[in-house]
Parts: C-alpha cells; structure tokens; sequence
C-alpha cells in the first residue's frame, strides 16, 4: 500500500510518500502561500494528488479543527484565511475517486508518536504541542479520543490566569496566552533588545550564561507547568509527550521532570515527561496511519 500524506501548515505543507510499514519512501515541502486564501490552497493540494496517481490511499493533517466524518474544516485562524468551511475529503474524492481522511494537526502527530515514535509502549497518553499555540490531543488506546462534538484536547485554552492576558480565541487567561512559544519570545523581546527573536536564539542566549534570560526562561516554563499539573490530575496520564520545536531543547524537558512531581498529589507522580521523538514526519506519518485504516 502507498499513502500520499500531507501536513499542512500556516507556512509550510509536508508531502510524503508512506508504506504500510510506517516508512517514507518520498518526502517533498512547499511553501503553503496562505496569503493566497483556501481556494488556492486547495488547487494546489489537487494539483500534487494529480501528480501521484499510483496510491491507494490519502491522509491530510491541517491546522484547525477538523470534521473528522465528513472531511472538512470547521474552524481556522487567521493563519489559514479561507480555509474555515473547507471540504477537503468531498473535493479530493471527487475529483480522484481515492479514500482519503482528514485530521488535526496535533491528533495526527499525536498518532504518529503513538505507532512510530514516543507512544509507542504507551497505549494510552496525552500529546501537547508548543508553538504559535498550544495544541493538544487525547490518545486513550491507541485511538483518538474525540469528545462529544469531536473537538476533544483544546488544551491551549484551559484558563490557567482568571481575568489574565488576552487569547487569540477571544477569551482571557488561556494557558497558550502564556505557555506557548509565542508567549515566551512575546516576553523576552519586551525586556531584552534584539534584532531577531526566537526559540533558538533565546537557548543560545541561555547557553551562553545569560542570566537575564534563563531567569525568564524558567519562569515561562513554570507556566507550562502551570497547565500540565491540571492535565495531570483531571485525566492521571502514564504518559505526556511534548512536540514543537521549542521542545528539542532538554533544558526544558529536564526542568519539568524535575519540577512537575512538587505539584502533584502523590498518586499522580508516576506520570512520565518525554519530548516527541519523530519531529516534523509526525504528522504525515499519523495521517498516512488513519488512511490505512479506511
């Protein structure tokens, strides 16, 4: 079996050929061009499918939230304009008659670490995903879990600040408003002047000694914390498995290893901390997984 597999983001789509064994024989990117709107998005999405015509089966892993059933999106932010209302399933079927399925983004990284990287002696665990938000996803069995309206796992929105910053999702005090990636190089840009801003810089700096930022640093990843404890004891996980580029960095992994357990009941101290462990294949990987399935 040959699945075509996608993952699409807000700059970038990943494309991927995959077998039944979980190997990528062919990998490709392209710019996503998300300026351009959903409907050029889509045509050029079909126009790669027009080019692999010797597969059986397609996976999408988009950013937004995803009508699993149907195939489509229900929502997306602003870095995806047009894409809200998107019928990717009918308009891939239609135009090439191959099975295809369509999921989150995080829920197909999530299945991706559970059958080929960090999850894979876990049959139950949480995945959360640290960047220009905070993502997440529910594996219980080696499954999805989805919630009753299908969007299960918006864990960059628990409130962990009553009354706190604004969220891009119009609430206040959401824990990606202080948790995610953006939120930390949000706080190191207003105290520290530098003429570019990112994870990588910021770990260079923290490398380097810089006191300054370690301090600011550790107080973000506090904030990760924050969150984690009330995910910790709502659902008493074996397993949390960190993704985003952000967690490459072991400082980070190591500091809540080594903190997280202070804040817990004791039942609750088993949970085990890893970072995800296939990257940027995870989402193309989960997907191609789902598309085997149908």
């Amino acid at each position: 079996m040959r699945i075509l597999a996608f993952d699409i983001g807000g700059t970038a789509i990943k494309i991927g050929i995959i077998n039944e064994n979980g190997q990528i024989l062919e990998s490709s990117e392209m710019p996503t061009m998300a300026h351009e709107g959903g409907e050029a998005l889509m045509s050029r999405i079909l126009t790669v499918i027009s080019e692999h015509k010797d597969v059986d089966r397609i996976g999408i892993s988009t950013a937004g939230q995803v009508d699993y059933l149907e195939g489509k999106i229900i929502f997306a932010s602003e870095n995806l304009p047009g894409w809200t209302g998107m019928e990717i399933k009918k308009r891939i079927e239609d135009a090439f008659n191959i099975p295809t399925i369509v999921e989150n983004d995080v829920n197909a990284a999530a299945i991706g670490e559970a059958y080929y990287g960090a999850g894979t002696n876990a049959k139950s665990f949480l995945c959360l995903a640290y960047g220009t938000g905070i993502g997440g996803a529910i594996i219980e069995n080696g499954e999805i879990y989805r919630g009753a309206y299908g969007s299960a796992g918006e864990f960059g929105h628990i409130v962990t600040h009553v009354g706190g910053k604004d969220c891009t999702c119009g609430a206040r005090g959401c824990y990606e408003a202080y948790a995610s990636t953006t939120a930390l190089v949000k706080r190191v840009k207003q105290e520290i002047t530098l003429n570019e801003v990112n994870g990588r810089v910021i770990f260079n700096l923290v490398n380097d000694g810089n006191e300054h930022v370690k301090k600011i640093v550790d107080e973000w990843i506090f904030e990760i914390i924050m969150g984690l404890i009330n995910l910790v004891h709502v659902f008493n996980p074996s397993l949390i498995v960190l993704g985003g580029g952000i967690m490459e960095q072991p400082y980070i992994i190591k500091y809540i290893q080594d903190n997280l357990p202070r804040f817990v009941m004791p039942n609750y101290r088993k949970v085990i901390i890893k970072a995800a462990e296939i990257g940027n294949n995870a989402g193309i990987l989960g997907a191609a997984h789902l598309a085997m399935k149908i």
